[in-house]
């Protein structure tokens, strides 16, 4: 079986969970199938020779509006697809590209659902026009898919809610993973040395990108009021926008002159150094006010660190209440409720130990990425399956 799988993140560009979740995925997929990845970048004869393309935006459309940049990259990664069997597309920066190459060669369309543009509306702030440009080409992709994977339950539900006219039978939850051989404890503080973080602390963790999706301008305000004891680590960066950059400085700013042990990590770690991050942390917090799975909570917990967390979208499908990890309700008490849910974990070393062990339990026994790659194969096995039969 020979399958296109089209993204705009790939290693070594990995940005947010859509690029984890490919790279995995990826990895696993690739003794299975006959695969080729398509993802966004400069190529090189060591990317061919491992069987995978970047296409780069137009140079004509350089400072063209990202959508359309977007599209110029979807009509080369179309272009490459020729002799597929099946193709299989994550994100909309990738979802037309796969449409497209659906209705040029006649082959099956499978999209994975990361998130859903018109759910996130702040998206405008980033794309300006080209947000209704980015939401027609989810819309044309998933509606027109043989096949749409939704990374959880509740992703599922929105998926169905966003898009009425796409038949349920063709929605299909296959949950993200996590690689636990490598996202385990690790011992070592050296990379909290080299954050300057102190070992012998307790502090808080928050890692991912700076957008209002992940909720940061809400966290940065709750953690005004936790222990003071606490330290704030926030490895935080690639910013949607010049107006959350300068809104996230601004209130990063306010919260180091009333506290203490505030540390701003704004470059992309190797993930190693992540790892023992997330392994030292009293409690990782995720404030999202929208999230379809959250891989970086399972990243957490298959580190041993209990998880507080917004009860959104897919999370309460990774974060077991009060097992895990503590989960708090995105309403008009969001940030005092973070606050509380932390002083909670902070407050009792022994039920946070006994939350971090019980959440590396569940991500090992419920989440390998293994399982993820065979069940995607058996749902390519069956569309194809089906077309012969028709």
């Amino acid at each position: 079986m020979r399958v296109g799988l089209l993204t705009r993140e790939f290693p070594p560009d990995v940005y947010g969970g859509a690029g984890v979740h490919v790279e995995f995925l990826a990895r696993e997929l690739g003794p299975l199938v006959d695969l080729d990845v398509h993802c966004w970048g400069e190529g090189s004869a060591a990317d061919r020779a491992a069987g995978i393309q970047r296409h780069r935006p137009w140079s004509r459309l350089d400072d063209a509006n990202d959508a359309l940049r977007t599209f110029s990259v979807d009509l080369s990664m179309a272009a490459a697809l020729q002799g597929r069997d099946l193709v299989h597309s994550h994100t909309w920066y990738a979802n037309l590209g796969g449409h497209l190459a659906k209705l040029l060669y006649g082959v099956p369309h499978v999209v994975t659902a990361h998130s859903l543009e018109p759910l996130r509306p702040w998206k405008a702030e980033q794309l300006g026009g080209g947000y209704e440009l980015s939401g027609w080409a989810e819309r044309t992709a998933f509606e027109s898919a043989d096949a749409v994977i939704a990374v959880s339950g509740a992703m599922r539900e929105d998926i169905l809610a966003c898009y009425p006219a796409l038949d349920p039978e063709r929605v299909h939850v296959v949950h993200n993973g996590i690689d636990t051989a490598l996202y385990r404890p690790d011992p070592g503080t050296d990379a909290l040395v080299r954050a300057g973080v102190d070992p012998d602390r307790p502090y808080v963790l928050f890692v991912g990108r700076i957008t209002r999706q992940k909720g940061v301008p809400h966290l940065l305000r709750a953690v005004r009021d936790i222990d003071p004891a606490a330290q704030v680590v926030l490895c935080a960066g690639a910013p949607d926008t010049p107006e959350i950059d300068r809104e996230f400085r601004t209130l990063y700013e306010e919260l180091s002159a009333v506290r203490d042990g505030v540390r701003w990590i704004p470059r992309m770690l190797p993930r190693p150094e992540v790892i023992q991050l997330l392994t030292h942390a009293a409690a990782f917090v995720c404030p999202s006010v929208y999230e379809p799975l959250g891989i970086v909570n399972l990243e957490a917990m298959a580190c041993g660190t209990p998880v507080v967390a917004s009860r959104v979208g897919g999370i309460p499908e990774v974060v077991e209440d009060g097992v895990t990890g503590v989960l708090v309700d995105v309403d008009d008490h969001f940030e005092a409720g973070l606050a509380r849910a932390l002083d909670r974990v902070l407050g009792d070393p022994v039920a946070a130990r006994r939350m971090g062990e019980a959440g590396q339990e569940r991500a090992v026994t419920r989440f390998g990425w293994d399982a993820v790659a065979r069940r995607t194969v058996e749902l390519y096995e069956e569309i194809l399956g089906g077309r012969k039969q028709a």
